[in-house]
C-alpha cells in the first residue's frame, strides 16, 4: 500500500442518550465513516486517501466531526450526503468545503 496523501479522521465516539455533551456517534457518524470508507474504494482513491474512525476529538456539539489531514481542516455536522463533496472537492481537488468548516469562533 502506498503512503496516502490524505488521512480522514471521523469521530465515532458514543455517549449514553441524553448526555449533556452529546456525541458524534449519536448524530450518525458511523454512517458517515462507512460511506467515506466505501467512497474511497469506489472513487479509486485507495492509496491516496485513508479513513480512520476515532474516539472523541473535541467539539461534540457540532458532530459528526471529520478532520482532513494533512490540511488540518475540521468539518462539522457532516452528513452522509456530504461525503462525495469531501472526497471529490477536498481530496480530489485540494479545495476545502467552507460551508462545513468549523468556524474559528467555536475554538474560543
Amino acid at each position: 500500500m502506498p503512503k496516502p496523501s490524505y488521512h480522514i479522521l471521523v469521530c465515532t465516539n458514543s455517549r449514553p442518550p441524553g448526555h449533556p455533551r452529546g456525541s458524534c456517534g449519536e448524530n450518525g457518524s458511523n454512517t458517515v465513516f462507512e460511506k467515506l470508507s466505501m467512497g474511497v474504494e469506489q472513487k479509486g482513491l485507495f492509496g491516496k486517501c485513508t479513513v480512520t474512525n476515532t474516539g472523541c476529538i473535541g467539539p461534540c456539539g457540532v458532530g459528526p466531526v471529520v478532520i482532513v489531514y494533512p490540511d488540518g481542516v475540521w468539518y462539522q455536522k457532516v452528513q452522509p450526503e456530504d461525503v462525495d463533496e469531501i472526497l471529490d472537492q477536498h481530496v480530489g481537488q485540494g479545495k476545502k468545503i467552507d460551508r462545513l468548516e468549523i468556524p474559528d469562533e467555536l475554538w474560543g
